[in-house]
């Protein structure tokens, strides 16, 4: 087995530090030692005493409270909605194929849309047109945008560009089902299509790169780290997300390898 010349870690860490996500949604980590955990593991062991341990240490861990789209996620077809366009109950994350999980990426560069813009089908066409490639079935398409430049910053979930709801439909038709994004949702923030809707009131924008999954369900990442690392293609993405019965998404741990 051959294995990769260099793997490079496209995910984001979990922490309570880095304001990546909202107030109301951001994850709350409690890190409880191996000292305060030995009395616990003596507990276990009648007689047993802390001096008995190696260094007066039990085991160390964590006690978590986060959503399952904090931090490096994978979206299911279930989070756009419960239902397909022909009325079909949408799969859930502990439902998809792994295969799709494990394939070619390719990279588009948009670093230089501003922040807002909803990128169009003609966007994603002339981008693999610079890089000169063709786009194949199952390919994994990863989106750099502005927003990994303002990772760690309070701009950051108002940063990139996003992708719109003609793009992504776009994509599915070419045979994609996973994608990627460093901003922090696959559309445009919030924010900025807070700004057009107030202008136009036009139901249409809103959530439009997701909703699109209700024609074709695709799954799409989001919150990556480092795509401005990897080469526009000959690179292969593993992105398998945690499997949460019934849930709308998973923690990933995304990774691109090159040879």
């Amino acid at each position: 087995m051959k294995l990769p010349s260099r793997i490079i870690d496209i995910s984001q860490p979990l922490d309570n530090e880095t304001q990546v996500d909202p107030d109301f949604m951001r994850p709350s980590i409690r890190y409880i030692t191996g000292k305060e955990n030995a009395p616990k593991m003596c507990e276990l062991f009648p007689g047993l005493k802390e001096a008995d341990l190696p260094g007066g240490e039990g085991w160390a861990i964590e006690e978590i409270t986060l959503t399952t789209h904090n931090g490096t996620h994978m979206d299911a077809p279930y989070h756009y909605n419960s239902k397909d366009k022909d009325g079909k109950p949408m799969p859930t994350i502990d439902q998809m194929p792994l295969d799709w999980y494990f394939r070619p990426g390719v990279k588009l560069d948009f670093r230089h849309m501003e922040d807002g813009y909803v990128a169009t089908a003609a966007d994603v066409q002339s981008e693999l047109k610079r890089i000169g490639y063709d786009l194949r079935p199952m390919d994994i398409v990863l989106v750099n945008t502005h927003a990994g430049e303002m990772y760690g910053s309070d701009q950051f979930i108002h940063s990139g560009c996003g992708v719109g709801g003609e793009a992504t439909k776009w994509l599915t038709s070419q045979g994609v089902r996973v994608t990627g994004i460093d901003g922090w949702s696959w559309d445009a923030p919030f924010s900025k299509t807070l700004e057009r809707w107030l202008e136009t009131k036009d139901p249409r924008i809103i959530w439009e790169g997701h909703y699109a999954g209700i024609d074709v369900p695709y799954c799409h990442m989001e919150k990556l780290r480092h795509l401005e690392e990897l080469p526009d293609f000959g690179f292969t993405v593993a992105c398998f997300p945690c499997k949460v019965k019934a849930a709308s998404g998973g923690w990933t741990r995304a990774v691109a390898m090159i040879d």
